[in-house]
């Protein structure tokens, strides 16, 4: 490790101004972060986490999933029971467990926006394909490849499923998937950014060429700042964790922020600090480092 990677280096830098503030709020991703490889969240994680919640620090999972699959956490809310899930789309309330998620709030994607999305991207790349995720159901083309853990509930193209005369046409769209089976994953993000404009947020945090589209000014980042506004907390009381693309904007908001060792190189540069990898329980590594400094 570097001397500026806080968790494990001997050089202790100095203090930011955040890092005077005691933390108020945790805010960490998942894939690839919290949970191991194996979608693991080992005993270690589970008891900082605990250990964080008995400190009076709220933990927010903020991820990329839907809320469907957010069965790997149920069993570790703790009070609040919130999560913010597609990139920011949506925040949910654990508490009932898997299939009983209550939606908290929703900023979906705008149909239109969504439509517009899909040509100037299927213009600018062809060959893309995709699928379109709701507040309860997940709809695909046919060519889509099998990227996700379920079955879609419809085939068809995404301008059909995007359509007003689609059989989920008054749930909310929260975010369309894109996949490219030939374009570098950061090229085709790139591009995609430069051929949307602001009609939509495009991030991604698949390794593959798999974007997440999201309405204008969608983030994780901008959602956990409302959910933090509403409890009084400030950005420099928030530490959060991640290691792909739709992290940076969260890990630059946050006061202290910390990129997984077996993060991409942009997660790097936007974080403050870094830990080692998610399966070495890097953000358990950090929690606990945190603790001892409480006052």
């Amino acid at each position: 490790m570097r001397d500026n990677d806080r968790v494990t280096s001997a050089t202790r830098q100095p203090q930011t101004a955040a890092e005077t503030l005691p933390p108020r709020l945790i805010a960490t991703d998942l894939d690839g972060t919290l949970l191991r490889d194996d979608k693991s969240v080992s005993p270690r994680t589970v008891a900082a986490l605990a250990a964080a919640e008995k400190a009076g620090i709220e933990v927010f999972f903020v991820t990329g999933r839907p809320a469907r699959w957010m069965d790997v956490v149920s069993d570790h809310v703790h009070g609040h029971g919130l999560a913010i899930c597609g990139n920011g789309a949506a925040v949910v309330d654990l508490h009932g467990g898997p299939g009983a998620h209550r939606f908290v709030k929703t900023r979906e994607l705008a149909r239109a926006n969504a439509l517009d999305a899909v040509r100037l991207l299927r213009d600018a790349a062809p060959g893309t394909v995709y699928a379109v995720e709701q507040t309860y159901g997940f709809y695909q083309e046919p060519t889509y490849p099998k990227l996700h853990m379920e079955t879609p509930d419809s085939l068809a193209p995404a301008e059909e499923l995007l359509g007003p005369d689609h059989q989920a046409a008054a749930e909310p769209v929260l975010k369309i998937l894109a996949y490219h089976p030939e374009i570098d994953p950061d090229a085709f993000l790139t591009l995609a950014r430069l051929a949307i404009g602001d009609r939509a947020d495009v991030t991604r945090s698949s390794p593959s060429a798999l974007l997440e589209i999201s309405g204008p000014g969608v983030s994780k980042a901008s959602t956990l700042a409302l959910c933090c506004a509403e409890r009084g907390i400030s950005h420099e009381q928030v530490v959060a964790f991640g290691d792909m693309p739709n992290d940076v904007e969260m890990l630059t908001w946050a006061g202290r922020s910390y990129a997984m060792g077996n993060a991409h190189p942009d997660v790097i540069a936007a974080a403050s600090g870094r830990t080692v990898a998610n399966n070495e329980d890097g953000v358990a590594v950090v929690i606990e480092q945190l603790l001892t400094e409480l006052p």
